[in-house]
This record gives structure tokens, C-alpha cells and sequence, in this order.
């Protein structure tokens, strides 16, 4: 039973698209298992980009099935326009599986979203205004509409009634807004129906069956570890699982089945939204990191904030994720540095502290130990091994490994498709 979970060990935006669509060509299905349309992937396949937002990476893989899983949230509209887009393009999107236990975000959820942070003010948590966060909160409140339910008018209906009855007094007598009409609801709902409908499937029994065939399998997280809604950095998280226990509750298979973990590291680091980012730069060196890096989010179309990699939330994805695996990205990015800081530690309270502290008042607080290491002027971009990398490139990768605690397999040295050296197989 080869699966295999990708995800982000960082804040997100690591270059899981880049892995994925690696591994695509090997793979027979690639699975979203939680997020929606908050989260993106750049894959650049020859001299074409695609940025894709809702749709597993592997749909761009002839020959390999993608799956929308029903720990993922659905916004139709974004999920039709994105299959629009993809065919006018020439790529084949008729494989595609969406869960029909996959929620719904309705048109209510994204409004919600939108004042509900707006009238927040300095306390706004750094959404991306797109109902993800309404939506995962009906989905536990047990009024959420699930892509199933477009195909019984009266059960939406009822669905639709429920949730409004709360949400239109909210937004009427606390945001001074509107309310929202239940008929204009369905009614847009319902015009998606049979849109999608070719694509719905009981994926958890797909996905199953597809394992006890030794087909393989790759779950791909959206987001990263520390943006978990249990493990990342609280309240400045998303609302769902990008850790690898995601995957089992996402796509409904079993700890048992999973058989590798492999996370996705930035050779530096980033994040977008609010929230505590310990190695943050507000320099000329934190300028060129995005500007090389063109560190715009695929989604937002934020720019991200940056700073020097840190090994301790490195560590802290290990351990929770039980990561046997990591893929480096964006290794090229740093050419041209004479010395490349790394935070190994952090300084809390004039303490020297390793690990990632769970007090979200300590980790506001720490501050950046650094160690410097040697760094490379030589371009990386062609490398093909290990062995063709600058000496100081190989040590930078060496050092992060052993800093990490997960032996690093493959490493970017460019954004193309195959501008990948491959040290260890992920399968």
C-alpha cells in the first residue's frame, strides 16, 4: 500500500505544487485532503506557469487521477473556473474526483468572512476572505451544506434556512448589513449542481480500494504545519488539518496505510498573514529574498513576508508530522549571499531555548538565534546531482539536514519541472 503524505513544513507557500507535480508522473492519484481555495500551487511545466488554487497539482499529470477529498471546502464558482481555465489551456480535467462529503462554501460564508475580519480591525487575524473559515465552522456546528446535498432541493433548502436563520440576524443587527435571501442562495447553488456532478464520487471507497490494488497514492496538504488549527501558531492559523493526520480524517483512509511523509522546506522562510514569524526580515537582505523569490502568493496575490530559515519550527514538523522525508526548495534563491544566517535556537527571556515553545506568548516574545554559514556565488539553476553543487551549497544542505531531523531527498534549484536533483526515490 504505497501512500505517501506531502505537506508543508513551514508556514505554507514551500513549493509543494513543484513536489507534487515531481512525483505526478509516478503517482496514480493525487489527493487534496483538506483547505480550499486559500491555498495555491505554482507548477511550471517547460514554459508554461499554472497557479492553481483548489485542484490537486496532479491534475496537470496525464495518466494520474485527482481527488478532492472531503476534508477540503468547495467553492463551485472557483472550482468551475479553474476546470475552465485549465481546458482552454489543453489540460485534461475529465478525471477528476470530487468528494460528495466535501462542504460547500456558500456565498453567506464568503460575506461572513469578509465583515466578520473587517470589523475585527487591529485584531484580524490575516483571513483570505474566502469563507474558508465560515465554512469549516458550519461543517463542526453540523449546518454545513455538503456537495452532496445539491442534489436534493428540499434538503438544501432546509440546510440553507437553518444556517440563515443565525447568520442574517448577525449580519443585520451586528454588521448592519443586509440579510441574505434563503431562494437566492439555493437558487445559485443549485446552478452548480449539474455542473460538478460528472465529478462526484464516494472517494473514500475509491481511494481505499485503489490502495488494496498497491496503486500509489500521494496526499497533498495544503497550507503548512504551522498553520495547523491543533499545531500551528494559534490563533494565526488556518482552519484545518495540513498535518499529516489530516490526510486519514481528509480522505478517509486509515494511519496504517500511510507508508511515507515527506515535508516540504524553503531554503529560507516565509509566511503570509499576521501572526509571530521569529526570523522575519525587515532589510535589504528580507527584500531581495522576495523579490528573487517572487514571493507573491499564488492565491492572495500577497506579498510574503521572509526571513532566514529556522530549524526549530524544522524540528517541530518533524515530530508532529513524523516526517521520514524532506524536499528542499528554492536552494537557488540564495545564491550570491557571502554568508547565509540560520536560526538554530531562539532567545526567550535571556534563555536559549531549541524547540518551539507552546506558550503563544513565549513564541511571540523569541527572538532568533543565528549561525552563520559560508554561502555560494556559483549559479545552481543546471545541477543535476548533489555532486554538482558549489561546496557551500552542499554544506548549507548538510547543515539543515542534521538541524532538521529528517534526511533531505530531493532538492529545487530552480523553478522548472526538471530542475530537481533527486538524492533518495520518495517511492
Amino acid at each position: 500500500m504505497p501512500a505517501l503524505v506531502l505537506l508543508g513544513a513551514q508556514w505554507g507557500d514551500e513549493g509543494k505544487g513543484k513536489a507534487t507535480d515531481l512525483l505526478g508522473g509516478s503517482v496514480d492519484y493525487v489527493v487534496r485532503y483538506q483547505g480550499g481555495n486559500n491555498a495555491g500551487h505554482t507548477v511550471v511545466v517547460g514554459d508554461q506557469k499554472y497557479a492553481l488554487h483548489l485542484l490537486p497539482s496532479g491534475i496537470l499529470s496525464p495518466g494520474c487521477t485527482p481527488v478532492i477529498g472531503n476534508g477540503v471546502v468547495v467553492d463551485p464558482s472557483v472550482l468551475l473556473s479553474e476546470l475552465s481555465g485549465l481546458n482552454e489551456r489543453g489540460v485534461d480535467t475529465s478525471k477528476l474526483l470530487i468528494s460528495g462529503n466535501a462542504h460547500v462554501i456558500t456565498p453567506y460564508n464568503v460575506t461572513v468572512d469578509k465583515v466578520t475580519e473587517r470589523f475585527l480591525g487591529k485584531r484580524k487575524i490575516g483571513t483570505t476572505g474566502r469563507g474558508i473559515g465560515p465554512t469549516y465552522a458550519d461543517k463542526i456546528n453540523r449546518v454545513g451544506i455538503r456537495v452532496q446535498d445539491l442534489y436534493d432541493e428540499s434538503i438544501l433548502t432546509q440546510k440553507v434556512e437553518a444556517a440563515l436563520d443565525v447568520k442574517n440576524q448577525i449580519l443585520t443587527k451586528l454588521y448592519n448589513r443586509r440579510a441574505i435571501a434563503v431562494d437566492q442562495v439555493v437558487e445559485e447553488l443549485l446552478g452548480y449542481a449539474e455542473q460538478i456532478k460528472p465529478y462526484v464520487a464516494d472517494t473514500v471507497l475509491v481511494l481505499n480500494q485503489a490502495l488494496e490494488e498497491n496503486k500509489v497514492v500521494l496526499f497533498e496538504g495544503g497550507q503548512g504545519t504551522l498553520l495547523d488549527i491543533d499545531h500551528g501558531t494559534y490563533p494565526f492559523v488556518t482552519s484545518s488539518n495540513p498535518t499529516a493526520g489530516g490526510a486519514c480524517t481528509g480522505a478517509g483512509v486509515g494511519p496504517t496505510k500511510i507508508s511515507r511523509v515527506i515535508g516540504i522546506l524553503k531554503a529560507y522562510t516565509t509566511r503570509v498573514g499576521a501572526g509571530p514569524f521569529p526570523t522575519e526580515l525587515f532589510d535589504e537582505d528580507g527584500e531581495a529574498l522576495r523579490r528573487i523569490g517572487g514571493e507573491r502568493g499564488v492565491t492572495t496575490g500577497r506579498d510574503r513576508r521572509c526571513g532566514w530559515f529556522d530549524a526549530v519550527i524544522a524540528r517541530y514538523a518533524t515530530r508532529v508530522n513524523g516526517l521520514t522525508d524532506f524536499f528542499l526548495t528554492k536552494l537557488d534563491v540564495l545564491t550570491g549571499w557571502e554568508q547565509i544566517p540560520v536560526c538554530v535556537a531562539y532567545e526567550i527571556d535571556g534563555k536559549r531555548v531549541e524547540e518551539l515553545p507552546y506558550s503563544q506568548s513565549d513564541f511571540h516574545h523569541a527572538k532568533p538565534v543565528y549561525e552563520n554559514l559560508p554561502g555560494w556565488s556559483e549559479d545552481i539553476t543546471k545541477a543535476k546531482s548533489f555532486s554538482d553543487l558549489p561546496k557551500n551549497a552542499q554544506s548549507y544542505v548538510k547543515a539543515l539536514e542534521e538541524m532538521s531531523g529528517a534526511p533531505i531527498s530531493a532538492i529545487g534549484v530552480g523553478p522548472g519541472r526538471d530542475e530537481t536533483i533527486e538524492i533518495n526515490s520518495f517511492l
